[in-house]
């Protein structure tokens, strides 16, 4: 059953590498390795099932990569975080970034392969059922990454169509500008929280109708209601 699931392992200890990928071919899984986060990006990550990540290595860390593969990449592939750091804030982190689950070193195979098969099966279920959000005549594709009003398709840039999604899927709860900042930009980029109300000024001009349900209240930030 597992023949079809195709999982990056990211570990710059080579003989780890070798024993996870192994156990895991032994268990039907087909496995790439890549040896630094710089490697793992110059693969088409969309292509996996799963990452297995972990989050101290020479270079770029796991907690970067993952972060970069989410708001950059904007891919939702499941990760696995494989770390010897098991305090309460390095798990908080790890989760913050994106993290399907967390398993510390040193771990059983037998639980590790559990717990693939877990976020795996959960990741499938997700992406079917998440992939296009509907409210009244707006369509949300989230595969597709497309905004259609009334079957009319409306053009958004990455920005927008990144804020719109965030609002969507947080339906009811306010996003502070900085929130929104951090997910949305990388932070590498020079931005302030002024990029976001112009940003969601034109997203509002955009979707007409759709416009009034973008709230913005004074120190909390902005939330979606219909």
């Amino acid at each position: 059953m597992n023949k079809d699931t195709k999982i990056l392992v990211v570990d710059d200890e080579k003989d780890l590498c070798e024993i996870l990928q192994f156990n895991l071919e032994s268990e039907g899984f087909e496995i790439e390795v890549a040896y630094s986060g710089e490697e793992a990006l110059s693969k088409p990550l969309e292509q996996f099932d799963l990452l297995l990540l972990d989050v101290m290595m020479g270079g770029m860390s796991g907690f970067k990569l993952a972060d970069k593969i989410r708001k950059d990449l904007g891919l939702s592939v499941p990760i696995i975080f494989l770390t010897a750091r098991e305090t309460e804030n390095d798990m908080l982190t790890g989760f913050n970034v994106g993290a399907d689950d967390y398993m510390c070193k040193p771990f059983s195979i037998k639980e590790l392969v559990a717990r693939i098969k877990a976020v795996v099966r959960r990741g499938k279920t997700i992406e079917i059922k998440s992939k296009l959000i509907t409210i009244d005549t707006l369509e949300l594709d989230l595969g597709r990454k497309s905004l259609t009003i009334e079957n009319e398709p409306v053009l958004l840039t990455r920005k927008e169509f990144e804020i719109l999604t965030m609002l969507v899927t947080n339906k009811g709860k306010y996003l502070s500008r900085q929130e929104i900042l951090d997910r949305i930009w990388s932070e590498d980029v020079i931005v302030t929280e002024r990029n976001v109300d112009v940003n969601i000024a034109r997203l509002r001009k955009k979707i007409g109708v759709f416009g009034d349900f973008i709230k913005g209240r004074s120190g909390y930030g902005y939330c979606f209601e219909n």
